[in-house]
């Protein structure tokens, strides 16, 4: 059975098609990235994949059950982070256990020590056990993005969506935030979604690539099946001719470790 199964999956606000007749099965641990411009259909998706969006027509079925609200097992990264600015590195990942611990719990940080120790693995996972006392608000935006997924592994989810994580981050930190990401699925067997729009740090991660056009899925497939053409479909008139070319800043990125 296919983790996750999207059966014509349609979104409008108003007169706006969002999403477009979408579907497409996902199996268990795979890693997908789903690309496209800006107003493609991407946040849509992973907002409807984690119940926070209702779909208008279409189902969404994790394990073989509706997904129709927010379920714990499936975690969201946000691409501005959702963090707290003033709580430490420490408190925003513990507060990624919420729904087992409670509200009041949560606030007054009052976890069992199981919960506080999953708090610090998954800063550890990310790089960041060290930090784990700054503020949030004196990190970089790359580390912040990487608190972000530290909470959402606190959650201990079996899915996780994050809709573009790197957007606002420079390459060589964009590369490590996807770098951890990455290990972070494989590490914990997650079935993974991150949207993004950088075709070049997509092929370094990815394993599946859905690409969206006004809504609509046009293209479904694997590393070597995304080729120049296929890319000028998703993106259409944009000018893609740097798309599958490093920066040098990314290139440098990628000959270096990830600095915790």
């Amino acid at each position: 059975m296919s983790r996750i199964v999207i059966d014509g999956l349609t979104k409008t606000f108003g007169e706006t098609v969002a999403l477009d007749d979408v579907s497409f099965e996902v199996p268990e641990g795979e890693f997908v990235i789903v690309l496209g411009v800006s107003g493609s259909g991407k946040s849509t998706l992973l907002r409807s994949m984690c119940g926070l969006t209702a779909p208008t027509e279409g189902e969404i079925l994790l394990d073989g059950e509706p997904m129709v609200a927010p379920r714990p097992e499936v975690a969201m990264i946000f691409q501005q982070h959702n963090i707290i600015g003033d709580l430490s590195a420490y408190s925003n990942a513990l507060s990624g256990g919420v729904h087992r611990s409670g509200f009041l719990t949560s606030v007054l940080q009052l976890q069992d020590t199981a919960e506080k120790h999953r708090a610090l693995e998954a800063l550890d996972t990310v790089g960041l056990l060290d930090e784990a006392e700054q503020k949030a608000r004196r990190m970089s935006g790359g580390q912040q993005q990487r608190v972000g997924i530290a909470r959402a592994l606190v959650q201990r989810p079996d899915v996780l969506l994050a809709d573009e994580p790197v957007a606002s981050l420079d390459p060589g930190s964009a590369q490590g935030v996807m770098r951890y990401l990455r290990d972070a699925s494989e590490e914990r067997g997650l079935t993974t979604f991150c949207s993004l729009h950088q075709v070049n740090i997509a092929r370094k991660f990815g394993q599946r690539f859905i690409g969206l056009r006004d809504g609509k899925k046009v293209f479904d497939g694997y590393r070597d099946e995304l080729t120049i053409d296929v890319v000028d479909e998703i993106y259409g008139d944009i000018d893609t001719e740097g798309m599958f070319v490093d920066t040098e800043a990314t290139r440098s990125a990628d000959s270096e470790e990830v600095p915790p």
